[in-house]
């Protein structure tokens, strides 16, 4: 029997990789080589950082073959963000787009109604929307709803490389919600991302732990060999943990005995 390929499937698309990168932190010079280590196939960008300057555009970074995933980072409401992905569009970033909409400048939190709303506007104009979201079960069923293709609950404050802050609320929803769940925001450790998919995640999105390390194209492969060990203990399935006592590995009777 052929052994069935393991791929992430987003709106219909399929991925080899399950390591999604940012770019907001790089400098534009070492995107091409992040990619290449890290092994993603999804890179996001903002939009307001295309077409900026003259001699600088973040597309002519961006190796062909990668999906792009621009985000409507900026946007405080609903209709900020759809004119954002409408703009993307136009600029040839393709039907991919992710949902960030803040209104607390302080704690950069995702406004979770508004997202809402967002979602469903441009899920029925086509496009493939992964929306950020502060993991709340009840919020993530609307998400499914109104047509989401996949949901990315924040792990912690975004930028913070704080790690798996909210472990406890991701796990529900990967054993509750039927899209794939990719952890955003706050993954600061390989170890981190790696613990994330042995939960159960089916993909992990990282920047800040990237772009802020000392080697960034070797941190960049250190998640990709993370992401992977992870995925691949959760397919197999995780020994059990005994609450109370312990057991040997090896039997302990008839030993030393005449």
């Amino acid at each position: 029997m052929e052994k069935q390929e393991d791929c992430l499937v987003i709106g219909g698309h399929r991925f080899h990789s399950r390591f999604i990168l940012g770019s907001g932190k790089y400098s534009l010079q070492l995107i091409e080589a992040a990619v290449r280590d890290a092994g993603a196939e999804i890179v996001t960008l903002a939009v307001r950082r295309a077409n900026t300057k003259e001699q600088e555009n973040i597309l002519d970074y961006i190796p062909r073959g990668v999906t792009l995933l621009p985000n409507t980072s900026g946007a405080r409401n609903a209709d900020e963000a759809v004119r954002i992905a409408h703009l993307a569009r136009e600029l040839g970033c393709g039907d991919f787009v992710k949902i960030e909409i803040m209104r607390d400048s302080k704690y950069l939190l995702p406004d979770n109604a508004e997202t809402i709303k967002a979602t469903e506007r441009l899920a029925n104009e086509g496009f493939v929307v992964m929306p950020y979201m502060y993991p709340d079960l009840n919020v993530a069923r609307d998400l499914v709803e109104a047509g989401a293709a996949a949901v990315m609950p924040l792990a912690a404050p975004i930028g913070s490389n704080k790690g798996l802050a909210t472990k406890e609320f991701i796990q529900i929803l990967i054993d509750e919600i039927d899209l794939p769940i990719i952890v955003d925001a706050g993954i600061g450790k390989p170890s981190e991302a790696c613990a994330a998919m042995e939960m159960g995640a089916a993909a992990i999105m990282a920047n800040t732990a990237l772009a802020t390390a000392g080697n960034l194209p070797l941190m960049a492969a250190a998640f990709k060999d993370a992401i992977a060990a992870g995925r691949k203990a959760y397919l197999a399935g995780l020994g059990r943990v005994l609450t109370r006592g312990a057991a040997a590995s090896d039997p302990l009777t008839g030993f030393l005995h005449d």
